[in-house]
């Protein structure tokens, strides 16, 4: 059974273990010679009304996903030991 991306983005990701709301998935890391999903990527939650960015970004590997819902997915991961730090400007490297 495929999954689209933009279906994926529609949906609500939740922690198993403390039953926290992630957020909505926002881009999926693909590995570009199989064409396997490696992890799911959910943007942090917003600092001072999203006026000052967003805290660091979930990224959720694939193997940690216990379940896809018509509305959810559940994760069984802790969300401190999947946090990784958001660029700055947008740029994944320096220039």
């Amino acid at each position: 059974m495929g999954t689209r991306i933009t279906e994926l983005q529609c949906k609500e990701v939740i922690c198993l273990c403390d039953g926290r709301r992630l957020g909505f998935v926002s881009d999926v890391e693909v590995e570009i010679p199989c064409g396997h999903v490696r992890a799911l990527v959910v943007p942090g939650p917003c600092r001072f009304f999203g006026v000052l960015g967003r805290k660091d970004d979930f990224v959720i590997p694939w193997e940690c996903i216990r379940r896809i819902g018509p509305d959810i997915i559940l994760v069984d991961i802790k969300p401190n030991e999947c946090l990784f730090p958001r660029h700055k400007f947008g740029l994944p490297f320096c220039l």
